[in-house]
């Protein structure tokens, strides 16, 4: 196979197709989730590359594919990070891959972290090399790459021609491959068959826009953190942040210097990763996960009701009730309680929650029932049927400070929707009953449409 490609087959998320690869045998499924530029085909051309994806299908069923927007995968938007996690899901079903480990790399982190922490029933573990949290500086994050002006400064020597888009050029990412012209030539064509500059710089901003930093306290199957001291890219002290916030975290400091795994540090991460598949444990059944809550309710119903009367209001809490669980079903909400005139729903993505809330909204203001809805993304704990935990209270707190017609949600919603093209309005720092610190509040702008599901 030293020369040949492994065959690449579509996967359909939704209305896009996924180019996605598999081999090896073993009895573990790993799902290898790149970073920032990846061509299926292009990547298999380099040696290094080539080795180590062989020895890692040597124990395992290695599934490899290319992000939408990217590479051999249909070139439209980039996509948010639901969208992607989506990806990763109908990648795994093509295959019937019923659980698997991910191994993320770089900006794949994020997207690892997510899908495991909102699906561990299909995450047999997560393994992390060069895994990145959050990009950049700020005062509360010092531990980021650089500062945003700088990272601007970055994406416009790519829009401006500055940066050769396509051409050879020093090996940044690999000091341990720096100035050799074998794989300078082959960055090149990397760039060139991966990605236009416009969609890297648009892959490049989403990703400076991610931050993780919530989600990793919620992740709970076994998980391997590895790192290069010197690493050019995301720093060291991400992956020892990213090691002591996910509870028994093994984590191993490489010696080596390049980001990549492929070259330097190629032998290191293969025997790490067999001893740790080796003799990993099944995790136990899921009792706590992560996800994005909804409430809603009728804004002022005690009013309504009475001016109603007792046979109009239950006329019309009928059509309220029928509405929703109409919308909640298009969005793929799972409705967990009823209490009265409003809904608690779950997710397992932030922007569709949103866009349900929005389609909610809408769909009752043409209907005169005004009502207010609140959102918030955190950990929460599944008992049989219903939810509890902080996050659930966060949720019903956001909401309970929702005005007429407003869509509400906390800053970890917002960040966690980086992309999608929603955007908000700041509502400022608020007191949230049973918590110690504000927590800062945003409104969905009334202009988002409830785009399809």
């Amino acid at each position: 196979m030293d020369h040949a490609f492994p065959e690449v087959r579509y996967a359909r998320s939704g209305d896009v197709h996924i180019a996605y690869q598999v081999l090896g045998e073993g009895d573990v499924d790993l799902v290898f989730v790149m970073g920032w530029l990846t061509n299926l085909e292009t990547y298999w051309e380099l040696p290094g590359y080539r080795r180590f994806m062989q020895r890692l299908a040597g124990f395992t069923r290695l599934i490899l594919f290319d992000k939408r927007g990217m590479g051999l995968s249909d070139h439209t938007a980039i996509g948010t990070l639901e969208e992607r996690m989506d990806d990763v899901r109908a990648v795994m079903d093509a295959v019937g891959s019923e659980r698997a480990v991910l191994m993320g790399i770089s900006e794949g982190a994020p997207l690892s972290m997510v899908f495991a922490a909102t699906h561990p029933e299909r995450t047999a573990a997560l393994i992390f090399i060069g895994g990145e949290v959050k990009e950049i500086l700020e005062d509360d994050w010092p531990l980021g790459q650089e500062t945003r002006e700088e990272y601007e400064g970055h994406l416009e020597k790519i829009l401006s021609g500055e940066m050769a888009w396509g051409q050879p050029k020093r090996v940044w990412f690999a000091p341990s491959k720096e100035n050799d012209p074998a794989v300078m030539e082959w960055v090149g064509r990397l760039e060139r068959t991966a990605a236009s500059p416009a969609a890297a710089v648009a892959f490049m901003r989403l990703g400076s826009e991610l931050d993780v930093r919530h989600v990793a306290p919620s992740i709970h199957v076994p998980t391997l953190v590895m790192h290069v001291p010197g690493d050019p890219i995301v720093p060291f002290a991400q992956g020892r942040w990213l090691a002591e916030q996910i509870k028994g975290a093994r984590f191993v400091e490489l010696a080596g210097q390049d980001h990549v795994p492929w070259f330097d540090v190629a032998d290191q991460v293969v025997a790490e990763t067999r001893e740790f598949l080796t003799g990993f444990r099944e995790a136990p059944e899921p009792e706590q996960i992560l996800a994005t809550v909804l409430f809603t309710d009728i804004v002022g119903s005690t009013e309504r009701a009475r001016e109603l009367g007792n046979r109009e209001w239950r006329s019309l809490l009928e059509r309220h009730h029928t509405t929703v669980r109409e919308i909640l079903s298009r969005y793929r909400g799972r409705e967990i309680d009823t209490a009265g005139d409003g809904f608690l729903a779950s997710f397992d993505g932030p922007a569709r929650a949103i866009r349900c809330a929005v389609a909610v909204r809408d769909a009752l203001t043409g209907l005169e029932i005004p009502v207010r809805s609140g959102l918030h993304t955190g950990e929460v704990e599944v008992v049989g049927e219903k939810l509890a935990g902080i996050a659930v209270h966060i949720g019903a707190r956001v909401a309970a400070l929702a005005g007429p017609g407003e869509v509400l949600v906390s800053s970890t919603v917002r960040d966690l929707v980086a992309g999608s093209g929603i955007e908000f309005e700041d509502r400022g720092l608020h007191e949230l009953k049973g918590l110690d610190e504000p927590r800062r509040l945003y409104a969905v702008r009334s202009g988002v449409t409830a785009a399809a599901p």
